[in-house]
């Protein structure tokens, strides 16, 4: 676990850095952090010079599974300030994980929907919990995570084994849409990602690993203003671990180009876990480098890349005090020593992270 300063509420001036703004890098200026805000009057604080370095944002993966307050002090470690956790055990561990002073930021969807006899059925404490037999359990099962806080559904379609019918998607769909919820759909294969799309989920996460999604299913996408989160990190893992018949890693990145080709909104997720059961594990933090650079090979720009870990991320998800280094923002930076713009690589190369205003030695890249 990284380590941290203790003092979150002094005043910091950090001085002569190249803020990312979502389009550029400014010229070299002074971002204050105040508290764990961002401010603007410098008067008082302690200076940090920047040496002409690049400030991001602080970097957010839209696809991990958190269950302990080490893993967010890791994250941070590496400059993911903020996730969303796409399935957790109980409540109660969620709520002990949700705005911790100083640590990385986390939205959760909670305990997801799931098949009988499907593979995720079999995750301890999870799957049991997340049990829906058929259309008619929807609402109750939606009704519940939003009692327990779920900050949005998680619906696994296409799970090995067994899976939800079509019915029981629309429905899950339809109720979380009632109670005012993006629906998010774990779909890796073509067939799940046609489910998915036919009962209108608002976000797909993984891409397929069966064959690669046609223009027609991106133009979909596209058209219904669908979110992707691909987890290319995950999709790479799983063909290098598993090597199933007919999958291969060449699908997934096909299809995040041809996403993108179409317009769709793309956000940098990792899937990374250290959970018994999982079928490959991802590590937290430096997992969301190797993302960005899994992005740019399928096509992405250097500048659309860091948008999918800062800006996108938080205004799709709601996010709306992140994503961008602006007064009155949470103070989540990451100062670099390169130019991500010119060689996305350069994310690694971090010499500082705060967040919510309080400082982490930056953890070793692998």
């Amino acid at each position: 676990m990284s380590s941290t300063d203790s003092g979150a509420a002094r005043k910091t001036a950090v001085t002569n850095v190249r803020v990312f703004d979502g389009r550029g890098l400014r010229p070299p200026g002074t971002v204050v952090i105040e508290g764990d805000r961002i401010g603007t009057d410098p008067s008082g604080a302690q200076v940090v010079d920047g040496a002409g370095g690049v400030l991001l944002p602080g970097l957010i993966d839209a696809h991990v599974h958190v269950r302990d307050r080490d893993t967010l002090g890791r994250l941070a470690g590496f400059g993911v300030t903020s996730v969303l956790d796409m399935a957790s055990g109980p409540p109660a561990l969620v709520d002990s994980l949700r705005a911790v002073p100083g640590l990385t930021g986390l939205l959760s969807a909670g305990t997801p929907a799931i098949a009988p006899g499907s593979l995720h059925a079999n995750f301890p404490v999870i799957g049991e919990r997340g049990l829906v037999k058929g259309p008619e359990q929807a609402e109750q099962f939606v009704a519940d995570r939003v009692a327990e806080g779920s900050d949005y559904i998680k619906i696994i379609v296409g799970s090995p084994g067994a899976d939800h019918d079509q019915a029981t998607v629309d429905a899950l769909v339809a109720a979380a849409h009632e109670h005012g919820k993006l629906a998010v759909a774990h779909a890796s294969s073509s067939a799940a990602v046609a489910k998915a799309q036919h009962a209108g989920v608002d976000v797909l996460t993984h891409v397929p690993l069966d064959q690669a999604l046609d223009e027609a299913a991106a133009a979909h996408m596209a058209a219904d203003g669908r979110i992707l989160i691909p987890t290319l990190t995950m999709m790479e893992t799983l063909v290098a671990l598993l090597g199933r018949p007919g999958d291969g890693y060449a699908a997934a990145r096909h299809s995040v180009a041809a996403a993108y080709r179409a317009g769709v909104p793309i956000l940098a997720g990792t899937d990374a876990n250290a959970d018994a059961g999982s079928p490959a594990a991802v590590s937290h933090g430096d997992s969301l480098h190797h993302e960005l650079e899994l992005l740019t090979a399928a096509g992405l720009t250097n500048l659309d890349a860091l948008r999918a870990a800062t800006e996108l991320p938080a205004r799709y998800f709601g996010l709306e005090d992140r994503g961008v280094v602006e007064p009155g923002r949470r103070a989540d930076l990451v100062l670099l020593d390169g130019d991500p713009l010119q060689d996305i690589r350069a994310t690694r190369s971090i010499r500082h992270v705060w967040c919510g205003g309080a400082g982490h030695v930056p953890l070793t890249q692998g």
